[in-house]
């Protein structure tokens, strides 16, 4: 767990000539136009990114300039949760609208067996691929076999174009052997880095001539482990910080410099007046292979890391960024499944039944993110959260985490103790159970129900 320390200020005239996003719409007015239906979307999603490793939540020891300006011209969600402290059930999250006590992936690999996606998935590709979306997916997808044509793949779960990762471990690779092009194996022989092939790619998607709109799902590996990057260090090479950590920040910049260039494609072709980027990260900072989040204050003010339900393992950075969106600040909780329902309204789309998740389309037309019951995180045989309001519970079980034979449970005020602090579970134990009682009752089977479109 991490307990960083404040924010530190080591970086000035270090980070001199990285590059910036290009100019773009001007910030739009409280009056602007809002968001029309029917927008070309970006979903951009980085693996490990650590709520407080982006200027825009105060970073100032790695630069990301151009996720900075975005977040300035956009809405800053600063409550936004993941769907859990790991990879693959924040996918499912993000990409389902159910959260993991009813998603079909609730663990990673390693916590397994990891499932995989099946027919009865609707994925937000899926749904925007029923209203006439053109529908990509390039990056991590996440979820295995490594085989065409199965359910779990991306073209069968509504992504028309796809190339990247089909499965977890792969991933881990910065220069792969060979990636997938829809159901070929394309071989590259640990020849090329993935990011860079990735973000080509993606640009050559967006640049594409075509009369309707598109969906571009883009879960870029970086700054996952190992701290992997082509040129070494780059503008962090002469910080007194060992070589992983100076990596991992220049892993971060190259990720700020990808959203640069999709944003560059959209301007380029015209199409940025019409588009909504959505950037976030699956879930809270790594600390492996040598990388130090307390260097960075990767955590911010929060407690933890990936894999674990305290604050900063599932506090993400989150914006949406649009022409007609008036910059502002939400401060409202939010969640990953709250994205399909989101893209189902902008896209004109009845909203899925069943879901999990709430639509943010006020929060994008001036309006604020709804109010919700609770949110809820779910670790099977280890570890489960619900927040309800101020209030959180985290229960792990026995043996996890310095747990007894019993397990254990605590409580924290969000409100007066955002880092966790203060475990309040003994003096409030009706409070506790009643909050383990609405977290039981929020998890088991998908309680979606069948699609129907219109």
């Amino acid at each position: 767990m991490i307990s960083g320390p404040s924010r530190r200020t080591l970086l000035t005239g270090a980070l001199a000539g990285l590059p910036l996003l290009p100019a773009t719409a001007a910030p739009a007015s409280a009056h602007a136009a809002r968001p029309p239906k029917r927008p070309n979307v970006v979903v951009i999603l980085a693996d490990d990114l650590g709520w407080g490793e982006v200027g825009f939540q105060g970073q100032r020891a790695i630069a990301t300039p151009n996720l900075d300006r975005l977040a300035a011209e956009g809405v800053r969600f600063e409550q936004a949760y993941s769907g859990a402290p790991l990879c693959a059930p924040s996918r499912c999250a993000l990409l389902t609208g159910l959260h993991a006590g009813h998603g079909t992936v609730r663990e990673n690999p390693e916590g397994g067996p990891q499932r995989s996606l099946t027919e009865a998935d609707l994925t937000f590709g899926g749904l925007l691929q029923l209203a006439g979306y053109e529908t990509a997916c390039i990056g991590k997808w996440g979820f295995g076999p490594e085989l065409p044509g199965q359910p779990s793949h991306p073209n069968e779960r509504g992504f028309g174009e796809f190339f990247g990762f089909i499965g977890h471990r792969a991933a881990h690779r910065y220069y792969p052997e060979r990636l997938w092009h829809n159901g070929e194996i394309v071989p590259f022989h640990g020849k090329a880095y993935a990011p860079d092939l990735f973000r080509e790619h993606a640009v050559r998607f967006i640049r594409k001539e075509r009369d309707r709109p598109f969906l571009l799902y883009y879960p870029t590996t970086l700054p996952h482990s190992p701290s992997v990057v082509p040129g070494g260090a780059g503008p962090y090479r002469d910080r007194p910080w060992s070589g992983p950590n100076q990596r991992h920040a220049a892993q971060v910049s190259r990720l700020d410099s990808d959203v640069a260039a999709l944003v560059r494609a959209l301007r380029d072709s015209g199409q940025a007046g019409n588009t909504l980027v959505v950037f976030t990260g699956d879930n809270g900072p790594h600390s492996e292979k040598g990388v130090t989040p307390e260097l960075f204050d990767s955590n911010g003010p929060f407690r933890g890391d990936k894999r674990e339900l305290y604050e900063g393992g599932i506090r993400v950075p989150m914006l949406a960024w649009h022409a007609g969106i008036a910059p502002r600040v939400e401060r409202r909780p939010v969640a990953f499944w709250d994205v399909l329902p989101t893209l189902a309204e902008l896209a004109g789309m009845p909203v899925p039944g069943g879901l999990d998740g709430l639509s943010l389309r006020p929060a994008l037309t001036g309006g604020r993110a709804p109010l919700r019951r609770h949110l809820i995180w779910n670790r099977p045989r280890k570890v489960q959260a619900i927040r309800r309001g101020r209030w959180k519970a985290i229960r792990f079980a026995p043996k996890i985490a310095g747990a007894g034979p019993e397990g254990r449970v605590e409580l924290y005020d969000l409100r007066d103790d955002p880092g966790e602090r203060r475990d309040l579970a003994a003096a409030r134990p009706e409070l506790t159970a009643g909050l383990l009682a609405e977290l039981d009752a929020a998890i088991g089977p998908d309680p979606r129900t069948p699609y129907r479109p219109g």
